[in-house]
């Protein structure tokens, strides 16, 4: 199986126009899964033990990745849960928050996939996409602020993980979104929660997502800019959701950085800034 690195070495990176300007921008508010992380992968993985067989028994169209993109990635995990089944013309009662992981109810469902992701994460760990930490570095030395915001109930989880978590004081995840009552993407109300803790105007925020219905969200916003990273969703897909720049790695993006000249760094390069800011 081609390895997601492999993949990007196997063509090149489009160039990026010279006249994008990130001068105005003072908060990067990052989604979590397939743009810090390549927990996506995981959670697709999840998803596939979780409908494969669900769907067979039902005598419903296969799943796919394409399900995985078009109705999951994304979205609060009992809201894709309902977007598959509804595809499919699946009707099943709600049952509750609490249902096990064996009941055939929308949450027992979204509950067993839980379980198969934590087992995953538990036992294969998960490591940070390099060129995105490399871009995580530049824009907090450049005096940037940065949140994330997931749909994801696990994204503590993840991000401690991944040797992350001490560089974001502000996560807005599904268990944030459902305590505040907030709606999860493809509305923009998470990431307006993320420019607000960080005390900025969301024009002054970029808004940095790979899924369909995250670059949804930040379109739907009066954000300074919506990053689409290419993940696998396409880029003339990113661009027709509302994407205004779109790259395969973050660290294309640094040297239109204000104060960054230089070429992209390594995360692992003693010239890498990895200090947070004052």
């Amino acid at each position: 199986m081609t390895s997601h690195s492999e993949q990007h070495e196997q063509h090149e990176h489009l160039p990026l126009s010279p006249d994008l300007d990130l001068s105005g921008i003072r908060g990067y508010l990052f989604d979590l899964d397939g743009v810090l992380t390549p927990t996506a992968a995981v959670h697709m993985q999840a998803w596939s033990r979780l409908f494969t067989p669900f769907l067979e028994a039902h005598g419903a169209a296969p799943y796919t990745d394409d399900d995985y993109f078009a109705y999951i990635d994304g979205k609060p995990r009992y809201d894709g849960v309902r977007s598959l089944l509804e595809s499919r013309g699946i009707r099943m009662p709600e049952g509750e928050v609490s249902d096990a992981p064996t009941e055939d109810t929308v949450h027992g469902l979204g509950n067993r996939k839980n379980d198969a992701f934590n087992q995953t994460l538990a036992e294969d760990g998960v490591e940070a996409y390099p060129a995105s930490v490399a871009f995580l570095d530049a824009v907090q030395a450049a005096g940037c602020l940065v949140a994330v915001v997931s749909s994801s109930k696990n994204a503590p989880s993840v991000l401690e993980a991944a040797g992350l978590a001490h560089r974001f004081d502000v996560v807005v995840d599904g268990i944030v979104a459902a305590r505040d009552g907030l709606p999860g993407k493809p509305e923009p109300d998470t990431f307006e929660r993320a420019a607000e803790l960080l005390g900025l105007p969301t024009t002054a925020c970029a808004v940095v997502e790979d899924a369909e219905s995250g670059v949804k969200a930040g379109a739907a916003g009066e954000f300074g800019l919506v990053i689409g990273v290419d993940r696998g969703v396409g880029r003339a897909a990113l661009e027709e959701l509302g994407a205004d720049v779109i790259v395969d790695e973050l660290d294309e993006l640094i040297p239109f950085l204000p104060n960054t000249t230089s070429s992209p760094v390594s995360p692992d390069s003693p010239d890498s800034p990895r200090e947070d800011p004052s």
